[in-house]
C-alpha cells in the first residue's frame, strides 16, 4: 500500500489554513475581513462545499470544510478565495503579486469525535492569540453566528454531530457556547494542530484504518486521544 501526501475524501470534513505569503499580512481593514466572508458564502454552493466553521486572522485563514461528491471542490473554492483576495489588494494597493503561500495545510477530520473539537479550536484561535479574551469579542470567526448572537447566519452548516448538544435550536446554541468555554486539554490542541501541519488525519486510530482502506494508501500514525464533550453538555 503506497503512503501519501495530502489526502482529501468527498463528504468528509477537512480542517484547512491558508497562510499570507511569508506570513504578510492578508487582512489590513474591516473591508478586507467582510469581503472574504461574503466570498466564501457565495462560492460554498458554486463548489457543493459545506461550511462548519472559519476564522480570520490577520495573517491566515482557518476552515473547517467538507466537499461533497467531488473532491476538487475543496481546491477549487481555495483558489477562487485566495484569486478573489489577491485581485482586491492588489487592485487597492497598486501592486502585483501573490498574497499566498502556494499550497494550502489540511487534514480530514473524524466527524463524530473531532469536529465539534476542530470548530472550538478553530474559533478559539483569536483567544490563544491573546487578542480577545472571549471568542465572541472576535468578529470574524463564526462563533457569534454558531451560537445566534448575529442575524443571517444560516448559510452555516450543520453536521448531525451537532444533534448531541440539544434537542433544540436553543439549547444546542447554550450547549455549544459552554462547549467551546470549557477547559480545552492540552492533548487534544496538540492532536488538531500537529495533524493539520502534518498534513496527517485528525481522528481514532480505527478511523484512519477506515480512510487507510477508502483511499487505498498507508498513513502515518501517531499516538491520539478523544476530546472531552462533558462541562455543560
Amino acid at each position: 500500500m503506497p503512503r501519501v501526501g495530502r489526502v482529501v475524501l468527498p463528504n468528509y470534513p477537512h480542517h484547512v489554513v491558508q497562510r499570507g505569503h511569508n506570513r504578510q499580512v492578508v487582512f489590513a481593514a474591516e473591508e478586507d475581513y467582510q469581503r472574504y466572508v461574503r466570498d466564501l458564502r457565495e462560492l460554498k454552493d458554486a463548489f457543493g462545499i459545506k461550511i462548519y466553521a472559519y476564522c480570520l486572522m490577520t495573517n491566515h485563514v482557518h476552515l473547517l470544510v467538507s466537499p461533497g461528491n467531488s473532491v476538487a471542490g475543496l481546491g477549487q473554492l481555495m483558489k477562487a478565495l485566495a484569486a478573489r483576495a489577491t485581485r482586491y489588494r492588489n487592485r487597492l494597493e497598486g501592486r502585483t503579486g501573490t498574497l499566498w503561500e502556494g499550497r494550502y495545510k489540511s487534514s480530514v477530520v473524524q466527524t463524530e469525535t473531532y469536529l465539534l473539537a476542530c470548530c472550538r479550536y478553530i474559533e478559539l484561535n483569536p483567544v490563544r492569540a491573546c487578542m480577545v479574551a472571549d471568542a465572541a469579542d472576535y468578529p470574524w470567526s463564526s462563533y457569534n453566528a454558531r451560537i445566534g448572537l448575529v442575524p443571517d447566519s444560516d448559510w452555516l452548516d450543520i453536521d448531525a454531530c451537532f444533534s448531541i448538544l440539544g434537542d433544540t435550536t436553543l439549547k444546542r446554541r447554550e450547549n455549544y457556547k459552554a462547549f467551546v468555554k470549557q477547559s480545552v486539554s492540552s492533548d487534544e490542541t496538540k492532536i488538531i494542530r500537529e495533524a493539520l501541519q502534518r498534513g496527517q488525519l485528525t481522528g481514532t486510530a480505527r478511523f484512519i484504518e477506515e480512510v487507510e482502506r477508502i483511499a487505498g494508501v498507508r498513513i502515518e500514525r501517531r499516538g491520539q486521544g478523544r476530546p472531552r464533550l462533558d462541562g455543560g453538555i
